[in-house]
């Protein structure tokens, strides 16, 4: 039904609420006003009440004229912007914009009719000014003049078109997605770090001509076991996870003693012998083992130019190093959720948090070096990416959120909203909803904070990659919000400034050369797409989702403008799926709403179809029933189709069945602790993947755009 209050209507329209959505059935779906009143406690607005919805919503009515200038002004480079500037009636104004780089344009005044307001006792005009739109890109300032001083906010410049890096020119291009955890080598500690990563970028480059490597989300985690499994629960996105770290690569490890060497080696031979029969990657003992021998390596110090390169990092991450190393030291001592810690420490700008980081100041420098070497060893792994002839090089995925008890909503405070979750409404595949525990930005107080956070954690993540993938694209548009105990079932959409968020990406992969890739698989408002598109942001094409109701859509009408592959990481790798793994797994776990065999039935009737066009096409032999033969034919049909950008899994190249991650299950299925294996399901070594016969006809096949149609380095 909908909201029985209509001042709790505007009140939700003033603040991005939308108050009725399509649900999976196409049926059009009213939110509660008890989710309306929720999300408003999350935003920091009373709204419990009439009387308190009522003076809100006048609030809110005049919250603008309190402000001489906008908190932020995003606008698009060629475009004129205009800003409100509200001063007592009156006051003579002038508006001109001090750029990033020096120098000065002026913005000029132009007719604006709206009355004086009395707010609060003080008769307010408002004037209006134009931005020329011939700016600079960049990070500029909007300053207003009057005889009573200066006032000055936050002007943003943002490319209205991104598109290719120059690095790729009119080619296309493809790579590998890999996670990167699950592909060992026989010098990694129990798991695949950034090392492998380097090495499988000078594979793939050198030996299969790749162009970029997919990697999942580096974002770091909590620094104690339990470590959380899932890359897409992390706490924090503008740093990485030091477990990917490889303490044998830092440059101090070489000037340690052989006694302290040998501490490490045991380190790592005690690890190897726990985690010799185990089925899957055991996170929390490697880490154990890793930070015993990172702390040797730390305790060793720096020499002067190596103190100069590390002070240099942290003077450029500023505080929020500080902070997030700080909490990492917290965690130590009072448990991984700072909800749950003493009140004094629950703000990190508090005295006690001072106190307590100068108390344990050479334990917070420990985890700042592990950034700074992690960003170190990143750097190498991108660099080496780009020696193999690499146009794009490592390509980062950012995850859509951060756990509600991580570091970043404890740093940024405020800045998420609080009591809500984010997740997803009532779908085909979950008709119950989903909460994935995450804590979503408040859109007001990203937009007072001229979006610095969303800006440094873009910028984080550009640093060293040559692209960026962004998980859940959509979010940058709208999240689904949960108000806290209530189910996924009630919640709402939230809107976000779209325009402001997708500019500063912009801006941020624009400085770094980089491609952008929008994840916008599922339920998207189809102008979302187009205005992704119209931005040069690629989309996402899974061939298993790209049918029509005569079957699957022809490849030569995907998009030019997306990352075309076979499968996701929320799938079974293709040899897999065509055995029909995920179906029997889903009916082990109790996810099937059918019976098994209806299930099995209605794949194999896909498959049917399947089969039936890639033989029309020729891309797959009549009669011909080998799996490694099919999954070769699947990625013959994306290289069909006119997608600039081709993407392979890893796990397809080997040959592997086991999917990553079953989405719906937590510890039901051992998500994300899966290790790379064959296709006799036995766990196979990055130096095994360097002489799979099955990679390489693979690679052959991703190759055969290039040989053909556009030539090739």
């Amino acid at each position: 039904m909908p909201l029985t209050n209509r001042v709790l209507a505007d009140l939700a329209a003033a603040h991005g609420i939308s108050t009725e959505f399509w649900d999976w059935k196409g049926r059009l779906t009213e939110v509660t006003d008890a989710t309306v009143v929720g999300i408003l406690a999350g935003m920091g607005v009373d709204a419990s009440t009439d009387e308190a919805a009522h003076a809100a919503l006048a609030d809110h009515q005049v919250k603008a004229w309190r402000r001489a200038l906008p908190p932020c002004t995003v606008m698009q480079q060629g475009r004129e912007a205009s800003v409100l500037v509200h001063v007592p009636g009156g006051t003579p104004t002038a508006v001109h914009v001090r750029l990033e780089e020096g120098g000065r344009r002026e913005a000029t005044q132009v007719e604006n009719h709206e009355p004086d307001r009395d707010i609060a006792g003080t008769w307010t005009g408002e004037a209006t000014y134009v931005i020329p739109g011939d700016l600079p890109l960049g990070y500029h300032r909007l300053v207003l003049e009057t005889p009573g001083g200066t006032t000055e906010e936050t002007l943003v410049v943002t490319p209205h078109f991104l598109g290719f890096p120059d690095a790729m020119g009119e080619r296309r291009v493809w790579g590998y997605a890999t996670q990167l955890y699950s592909v060992r080598s026989a010098n990694s500690w129990g798991m695949g770090d950034l090392a492998d990563l380097a090495d499988l970028a000078t594979w793939s480059g050198t030996q299969h001509f790749a162009d970029y490597l997919l990697v999942n989300p580096l974002h770091a985690a909590q620094p104690l076991p339990p470590l959380e499994p899932s890359p897409y629960l992390p706490s924090s996105r503008r740093y990485v996870n030091p477990l990917y770290i490889r303490p044998e690569l830092i440059p101090e490890y070489a000037g340690l003693s052989e006694h302290k060497r040998q501490r490490i080696a045991s380190a790592k031979q005690t690890l190897a012998k726990q985690s010799a029969d185990a089925e899957q990657i055991e996170r929390n003992p490697i880490w154990e083992a890793k930070i015993e021998a990172l702390r040797v390596v730390y305790d060793e110090g720096l020499s002067e130019v190596r103190m100069m390169a590390k002070e240099n990092f942290v003077r450029t991450e500023g505080r929020t190093l500080a902070q997030f190393a700080t909490w990492c030291v917290l965690v130590s001592r009072f448990g991984p959720n700072w909800r749950e810690w003493p009140a004094e420490y629950l703000r990190p700008s508090s005295p006690e948090v001072a106190a307590f980081a100068a108390q344990h100041a050479r334990e917070v420098g420990f985890f700042v070096w592990l950034q700074w070497v992690a960003d170190n060893q990143l750097r190498e792994a991108q660099s080496a990416a780009r020696a193999a002839g690499m146009r794009i090089g490592v390509m980062n995925d950012l995850a859509v959120g951060v756990s509600r008890s991580s570091a970043e909503a404890w740093v940024l405070g405020d800045a998420f909203a609080q009591g809500i979750g984010v997740g997803a409404p009532p779908d085909h595949y979950n008709q119950l909803g989903q909460d994935w525990g995450q804590a979503p930005w408040r859109p007001d107080r990203l937009e007072e904070l001229s979006y610095a956070p969303f800006r440094a954690m873009v910028a984080g993540n550009l640093r060293h990659s040559g692209g960026l993938r962004v998980d859940h694209v959509m979010g940058l548009f709208r999240l689904w919000w949960i108000p806290e105990g209530m189910p996924p079932t009630q919640g709402a959409y939230v809107r976000y400034n779209h325009e402001a968020m997708v500019g500063i990406l912009l801006l941020e992969a624009h400085r770094a050369g980089a491609l952008v890739v929008g994840e916008d698989l599922g339920t998207v408002e189809p102008w979302v797409r187009d205005y992704l598109r119209d931005r040069g942001i690629l989309g996402t094409s899974v061939a298993w989702f790209e049918m029509t109701e005569g079957g699957p859509l022809p490849p030569e009408q995907y998009r030019e403008y997306c990352m075309a592959s076979v499968t996701t990481h929320d799938m079974p790798p293709t040899a897999g799926y065509l055995a029909l793994d995920h179906i029997r797994l889903q009916h082990s776990l109790g996810m099937l709403t059918e019976s098994l065999d209806d299930e099995l039935n209605l794949a194999e009737r896909t498959f049917d179809t399947w089969k039936r066009v890639l033989r029309e096409r020729g891309l797959l032999a009549e009669g011909e029933n080998d799996v490694a033969e099919k999954v070769l034919a699947m990625h013959r049909w994306i290289v069909a189709s006119p997608a600039r950008v081709l993407c392979a899994a890893l796990t397809d190249a080997v040959g592997d069945r086991k999917t990553q991650n079953q989405p719906g299950t937590v510890d039901e299925y051992p998500n994300w602790r899966v290790p790379l294996s064959g296709p006799d399901g036995e766990p196979m070594m990055l130096e095994d993947v360097y002489t799979s016969e099955r990679a390489a006809q693979l690679a052959a096949v991703m190759n055969d755009f290039s040989v053909h149609a556009i030539g090739r380095r």
